[in-house]
């Protein structure tokens, strides 16, 4: 079968990583994997791509229409509003409309669309959370939510994190820390009073993905605390530094976070609010801490420091957690044909469309 996404990978962003896990995801399947970028691509990811067997079709977007390939085949966006204003074209060309919000809210935009040109063929929701917040705003005036909803959690390679979590001894320093995108909703003014409460001596806290607006909304960082800019280092190498992942939202509600995703691959226990997306992915006390309040959250933080069996124990149990389950290849795979095969294949007479949990 083949399938594009109308969009293009990138390092920044959560819905642009995961449109890169997810396309190695199809074409690990067996889907032949085609691209539109919207509207232009970096040349390095582009040379990348090509490397890998993917084809990518460089249109503009008065050229849809004549894409090889692109008429009858589904098309996917991940959050991506160039998508939804061109996406009653690909309607037109008999293109199943597939779409991935990666927030807990609907844009203007996706409101305008779905108001003027009906629901997607297929949502896809990564988590039950995001699933509850949204199905009710896309149900018609007294009506019922569409029977188009799929249940499937965001495609992450494990096999692209070394599970290493960075040993601490006791009197060492303890790094918490977070990165996020510079968006102020993910940032909480009480950010350093929270990481101040932890009752450890040696604390230190790394965060990463701050620019101007965001600092002016953490105030001041304090002597322990370092600040780095947006990939002012690699992913990798950031959690390589932090004992534990404390991340605190500052207005966003949490769907399905990469950055718990990246942790639990690296072997960075996560201390979270015991809300939203966090409560699907972390089992508190067994592959992480949920705090109900700012004081929970520095309490398990400094639990964590004090004793070291249980950080390295709740660390292996979010490892397997992912392998096992949030990021297993075989089922999240799965879901996805079965996603495709749904928008491609007439439902039985008198059934409803399948809806992969």
């Amino acid at each position: 079968m083949r399938v594009f996404l109308i969009g293009y990978p990138g390092e920044m962003g959560g819905a642009n990583t995961e449109a890169w896990h997810t396309i190695q995801l199809w074409k690990h399947a067996g889907l032949d994997v085609h691209l539109v970028p919207t509207w232009g691509c970096e040349p390095r990811w582009r040379d990348r791509l090509d490397a890998l067997g993917f084809t990518t079709h460089s249109a503009a977007p008065e050229d849809l229409e004549a894409v090889p390939g692109l008429a009858g085949a589904p098309a996917v966006g991940f959050c991506n509003d160039q998508f939804l204003a061109h996406a009653h074209r690909l309607r037109a060309l008999g293109c199943p409309i597939v779409w991935v919000n990666c927030m807990t809210f609907l844009f203007e935009h996706e409101r305008r669309f779905f108001q003027e040109h009906g629901p997607a063929d297929a949502m896809v929701y990564q988590s039950e959370f995001q699933r509850g917040q949204l199905e009710p705003q896309l149900a018609p005036p007294d009506g019922a939510p569409p029977g188009n909803g799929h249940l499937i959690h965001g495609a992450f390679d494990v096999g692209e994190w070394e599970f290493q979590p960075r040993p601490h001894a006791a009197g060492e320093a303890f790094c918490v820390g977070r990165l996020a995108r510079p968006d102020i909703d993910k940032w909480s003014s009480n950010t350093w009073t929270i990481y101040g409460r932890i009752q450890y001596p040696h604390r230190r806290a790394l965060i990463m993905g701050a620019d101007e607006r965001t600092m002016d909304k953490l105030g001041p960082a304090p002597g322990w605390a370092s600040v780095l800019r947006p990939a002012a280092l690699p992913v990798s190498q950031f959690f390589a530094n932090l004992h534990c992942l404390l991340p605190v939202n500052g207005g966003a509600r949490e769907n399905w976070p990469r950055a718990g995703l990246e942790a639990m691959a690296a072997g960075v226990p996560i201390v979270a609010q015991d809300a939203w997306g966090w409560r699907e992915m972390i089992e508190h006390g067994v592959t992480g801490f949920l705090g109900g309040c700012d004081e929970e959250l520095a309490h398990y933080a400094a639990t964590l420091a004090y004793d070291e069996p249980l950080r390295l124990r709740l660390a292996r149990a979010a490892r397997e957690r992912l392998v096992e389950e949030f990021a297993n290849p075989e089922v999240l795979a799965a879901a996805w044909l079965r996603l495709f095969q749904s928008v491609t294949s007439p439902a039985p007479a008198g059934t409803a469309a399948d809806r992969d949990r």
